[in-house]
């Protein structure tokens, strides 16, 4: 039989007990504590500068292989809330694959407002490091433009010892569909100083140097970008048709004065061109086709272009 356990022995167990139960504790706090900071970090609810996050892929070049011809940004201007416009997105620029460049896409939104917004963007970001969350209140003509140009210098480093994180940098619609090898052959031989490339508007304008480029998707090289950041003139002059005033500023400035009219390789989507002069039927040598408002201007347009012919045969599925 057994001898009873001491009183001592009693006390000295319940003590261990107690000890590894608050030491249990607080280690879940710690780590507990951690992942909240870390969550709020990510969504930007603590951070007073102007990017409050932001995503950036640097695709370095390993060592013995040549450095992209260029490198371009997208910004694809969007709301918070288009998960699903997001994620059809990445589908779609997730396929292509320009040769010989480096093309990053980011989706480009103001401050989160809900905590709906903060778990999913917050998932959005763990899963893809592909959004950029600007500082600002969500708007059309009220500076995202301007915050979206003037931040990138600020929080973009630079690579493999450039001065520059980008040779180009693209803001897009995110009902637009680029066709990235076009785009990129479009860009190739054009200057990487002092461009602006785009849509011309109005819709029968063809002359780059007359107006500014639509808000479907224009290009511009990087010293420009930092010229925006540095100039008074963009600072001076945030409000209004954001596109538009995009054009305004260079032309204050003395600034692009290599211009490039894509025309008619980016139009809209086809429609009565008495109801929409910007458009007109699809053409093999599109760069890009706007004002996809719904799924069914996408497949259309994806079935004309045969996006899903590399889909390869597989035991897996069967796609007729």
């Amino acid at each position: 039989m057994k001898p009873a356990p001491s009183q001592w022995s009693i006390s000295f167990n319940w003590a261990m007990i107690g000890l590894s139960s608050f030491l249990l504790v607080a280690i879940v706090n710690f780590f507990m504590s951690k992942n909240e900071i870390h969550l709020q970090n990510l969504v930007g609810l603590n951070r007073p500068s102007s990017f409050l996050n932001v995503t950036y892929s640097s695709h370095l070049s390993p060592a013995g292989t040549p450095r992209p011809a260029f490198r371009l940004l997208i910004g694809i201007m969007t709301l918070p809330d288009k998960y699903r416009r997001r994620n059809l997105l990445r589908l779609v620029y997730g396929i292509q694959s320009p040769a010989n460049v480096q093309v990053d896409v980011k989706f480009v939104f103001c401050n989160l407002t809900n905590e709906d917004q903060m778990v999913l963007v917050a998932l959005e970001i763990m899963r893809y490091n592909d959004i950029i969350i600007l500082n600002c209140t969500e708007n059309m003509n009220n500076g995202k433009t301007y915050t979206y140009f003037s931040s990138l210098p600020e929080i973009l480093d630079q690579i493999d010892g450039s001065d520059r994180p980008y040779d180009y940098v693209m803001k897009a619609d995110d009902d637009i569909y680029l066709r990235l090898d076009r785009l990129v052959d479009s860009l190739m031989p054009l200057p990487r100083e002092d461009m602006y490339h785009g849509f011309v508007i109005p819709c029968r304008e063809m002359n780059p140097f007359g107006h500014y480029m639509s808000g479907m998707g224009y290009t511009l090289s990087w010293d420009l970008v930092a010229w925006i950041r540095s100039s008074d003139i963009p600072k001076n002059q945030t409000t209004g048709m954001e596109d538009r005033i995009v054009g305004e500023w260079l032309h204050k400035g003395g600034r692009a004065k290599n211009r490039y009219n894509n025309k008619p390789a980016m139009y809209n989507y086809p429609a009565d061109v008495a109801v929409d002069p910007c458009s007109h039927e699809f053409i093999p040598d599109t760069i890009a086709v706007h004002r996809l408002k719904d799924q069914a201007k996408w497949i259309r347009t994806l079935q004309y272009f045969n996006v899903t012919d590399q889909l390869k045969p597989s035991k897996m599925y069967h796609i007729p």
